[in-house]
């Protein structure tokens, strides 16, 4: 780490910047990523429990997975339509209003789920509340964090910030499917609940909105950003931005990728994956594992996707993850199993590395054609994102009902890679396209 890494820079002051300068050993920067990382890891973890309790409701309650799906689906798509405001919403009224409204958010609707007696109940609890809540903290907030904190080491960042949703199935999965086996679906949603309270008080304390109200310039730059536009009409300015970048074609392309990656991971191995397993014959906490396992190495590769795109073209990067993952979809159902094996082990690792590495690219992507907007912009593509998870949670929840397996959904998912890769390679290159040289 290098001197340019550990010390922040001490402002003069500019009609830009606050006359009052200040002095931090650690760029305050890393303050605010480390709590947004916090955020992210908490949002994550309670959007993974529907997984472990598909079971658990179907047997108490007698409620089909297609039933139970559409929870899920709507969860899911709320998650995403909710992105792009938010991001307008924290430029209006703070990230730390929003995120803490979010957060409680979440508590509510978890913790009312104990009291439902029909599906209506649990789509309402769990779809709609916690799907408002987690969709306000969905990628537009990372993406928002990075683009005011950080001028240097944004690609890697964004990476970090991506991998904490990985981080945090890792946590509360296996948590999760022990309370789930030993004391009831009930007593998850409690700690969903207690969770997300908890998470709000070091966002209340330490958060801060942009680098220049405590006298300093964002990580890396040398001087002060542009003082943000004032608009108070969040609502008109995120439909605003939709409406210049839907006449885009690049707009549309990033769109309609990352709808399949959603598809692809969230819609259809984060919500189904385990009940397919189940299916084998393997125990659901050894299932919830693997799945765990996979945010292992989604860490560890979406981090390095971060690297790699502040130094490779993102369309690369783009078609290499999209390909790689359709042909471990193909591979899947040949290698699931009733106990652990060396093949499923391999597709764990394998597609975990692939999991979100997504997000990095596309991000950059979104800010070299939209720039300022960016983060709205990412929002509504996340909203594809997640438009295209809840088509398919639902409709493999169908498919696993009408046929007795999930085969069908898996090669489905493989073939919708193919596209993508088409997709990205129809992005069109120019210089805006091209990665910054990383900065020391």
């Amino acid at each position: 780490m290098t001197e340019h890494d550990v010390l922040a820079p001490t402002p003069t002051p500019t009609p830009d910047a606050p006359a009052r300068p200040a002095r931090f050993r650690v760029h305050y920067a890393w303050v605010v990523a480390g709590v947004s990382l916090l955020v992210l890891l908490g949002s994550a973890g309670f959007r993974s429990t529907p997984s472990l309790m598909m079971d658990a409701l179907h047997n108490e309650f007698g409620w089909s997975l297609g039933t139970i799906s559409i929870a899920t689906s709507v969860n899911l798509t709320l998650y995403g339509l909710t992105a792009p405001f938010a991001a307008a919403l924290m430029d209006r009224f703070g990230v730390r209003l929003v995120v803490v409204c979010a957060l409680l958010t979440i508590s509510v609707g978890s913790g009312l789920t104990m009291l439902m007696r029909e599906p209506w109940q649990l789509v309402l609890c769990w779809g709609v509340l916690v799907g408002l809540g987690s969709g306000s903290m969905a990628g537009a907030f990372a993406t928002t964090i990075t683009g005011r904190w950080f001028r240097a080491r944004q690609g890697l960042v964004t990476g970090v910030l991506t991998a904490a949703g990985a981080a945090g199935n890792l946590i509360f999965l296996p948590v999760g499917a022990w309370l789930v086996e030993h004391h009831g679906w009930r007593s998850a949603v409690v700690v969903v609940s207690l969770a997300a309270s908890a998470v709000a008080v070091p966002v209340l304390l330490l958060m801060r909105e942009r680098p220049a109200d405590i006298g300093l310039f964002p990580y890396g730059a040398t001087e002060a950003p542009p003082a943000p536009a004032a608009d108070n009409r969040a609502l008109a300015r995120s439909l605003r931005v939709l409406r210049d970048a839907a006449r885009t074609r690049a707009f549309w392309l990033l769109a309609g990728s990352f709808a399949i990656c959603g598809a692809t991971t969230a819609g259809l191995v984060g919500t189904h994956f385990i009940p397919a397993a189940h299916d084998h014959g393997m125990p659901v906490t050894t299932a919830a594992s693997l799945l765990a396992l996979i945010g292992v190495f989604d860490v560890a590769g979406t981090i390095a996707s971060g690297w790699f795109t502040d130094r490779v073209d993102s369309r690369l990067l783009l078609v290499v993850y999209y390909a790689l993952r359709g042909l471990s979809l193909l591979l899947l159902p040949q290698l699931l199993a009733g106990s652990l094996q060396p093949p499923i082990l391999a597709f764990v690792i394998f597609y975990g590395l692939d999991w979100v590495a997504t997000v990095p690219p596309t991000v950059a992507l979104c800010r070299r054609h939209f720039g300022e907007d960016a983060p709205i912009v990412f929002g509504w593509v996340l909203a594809s994102h997640q438009i295209g998870a809840a088509v398919v949670a639902g409709l493999a929840g169908l498919a696993r009902d009408a046929l007795g397996n999930y085969d069908l959904t898996w090669y489905g998912a493989g073939a919708l890679c193919v596209i993508a890769v088409g997709l990205c390679l129809a992005l069109r290159t120019n210089h805006g396209d091209r990665p910054a040289p990383a900065l020391s």
